[in-house]
């Protein structure tokens, strides 16, 4: 007999049930314990599959947003359609001006390109993009170069005309008190700008001066004169240190590259192979570059305009073509080079260049551009234009 039952035998009938309960109570416990840890079991296994599932979507979401700028790098405006197509921008002017002004790795070219587009949400998504720039009390060459740095400026004189006036808005917006109008720092910023351009790019041989600096600026500010103290700032800031490029511009033809008379994607027909490439083709100083992509350090080849005509030319399936050519030498190679595959510059191989661009307006563009290369400042007449309307708004003695 064991001791349980020799005690329990002196239990009263009550306390025998009573006994029995608490054991019922007790499994019925172990029961719950057991199940609960098993619902624990779950859900945490429900959990660890969540975030798997969830940090393979981050991932998944993270690739496409590489993807999407990767896109952006190559082409802006399939870029921008990429990201708003995967949800990654909702496709608001603010949206993509916040990824435009603070997104790493984004190409510097590239976003010039976008934001000097006159589609109404490129137009839109500029005047976005410049007030996220802070210029409060910054003089205008500090302004500039918080500007330029962001982006780099288009070649085309219809795009710097609506970048530099949103630029000069956005400063007289911040710094109320410097200026009488925004006409007054547009024309200021564009001085600087070849200010910079004549001190510091070596093909510039007459070095403007501060007396010339301070004369050419004469009248600008509704009439009146800037402060001679005002200039000779302005003038000392760009000649102790240049603008800087974006480091994805950076190389030895950064000046030559820094403001183009016009540059955009064309397809080039090929010397020995007929066969059609997109090029990014960028054109200044006298001379066409063309590159394989816009974030290319060098140029893919280099055609020297000199001596060289264009001309509208028909070709089969490709309506909207011109063409570069020698008048004087027909039947020899233009004198140009390119870069081959594997490094080597080598003589290019054209009697003629054959250049198709999207539109029949591109293309005369682009001929009417070539043709006016050689001296035009693609500066001047933006300057000449805005000058002419301060001097003529005046008031008059």
């Amino acid at each position: 007999m064991t001791d349980f039952q020799m005690v329990s035998s002196d239990f009263t009938a009550d306390e025998k049930l009573e006994i029995e309960s608490i054991k019922m109570y007790k499994k019925d416990l172990l029961d719950d314990i057991q199940k609960l840890k098993m619902e624990i079991d779950n859900v945490m296994a429900e959990i660890f599959s969540f975030e798997s599932a969830e940090e393979s979507t981050t991932l998944e979401k993270s690739k496409r947003f590489s993807n999407g700028k990767k896109k952006f790098n190559m082409d802006p405006k399939k870029g921008v359609n990429y990201l708003v197509e995967n949800r990654l921008l909702n496709g608001s002017a603010q949206s993509i001006s916040e990824f435009l002004y603070k997104e790493e790795g984004l190409n510097k070219t590239a976003i010039g390109e976008f934001l000097g587009e006159r589609e109404e949400l490129h137009l839109q998504t500029l005047k976005a993009f410049v007030e996220l720039h802070e210029f409060s009390d910054l003089n205008l060459v500090q302004a500039l170069r918080q500007f330029l740095w962001s982006f780099r400026l288009p070649g085309e004189a219809q795009k710097i005309d609506r970048m530099m006036e949103a630029f000069a808005t956005r400063y007289c917006d911040c710094n109320g008190h410097v200026f009488q109008s925004t006409d007054t720092c547009y024309i200021l910023s564009f001085a600087i700008i070849m200010l910079n351009t004549s001190l510091h790019n070596p093909n510039v041989k007459d070095k403007t001066n501060l007396a010339r600096f301070i004369s050419m600026n004469r009248g600008i500010n509704n009439g009146e004169d800037l402060p001679d103290d005002l200039l000779s700032k302005l003038y000392e800031s760009i000649r102790n240190e240049p603008f800087k490029i974006p480091e994805d511009d950076g190389n030895d033809l950064t000046h030559t590259f820094f403001n183009p008379d016009r540059e955009g994607w064309l397809l080039k027909l090929g010397g020995r192979v007929k066969t059609w490439k997109r090029r990014w083709f960028i054109l200044t100083d006298n001379c066409l570059y063309y590159f394989e992509f816009t974030t290319d350090k060098e140029p893919r080849g280099i055609i020297p305009l000199e001596n060289l005509c264009v001309r509208e030319v028909p070709y089969p399936r490709k309506p909207y073509c011109l063409e570069l050519y020698n008048p004087n030498s027909r039947g020899q190679r233009i004198k140009a080079c390119k870069t081959e595959t594997d490094g080597r510059v080598v003589e290019g191989k054209h009697q003629s260049y054959t250049i198709c661009a999207a539109s029949a307006e591109e293309r005369d563009s682009w001929i009417e551009a070539i043709r006016a290369s050689i001296t035009k400042d693609p500066f001047y007449d933006l300057v000449s234009v805005r000058k002419k309307k301060v001097i003529n708004q005046a008031p008059q003695d």
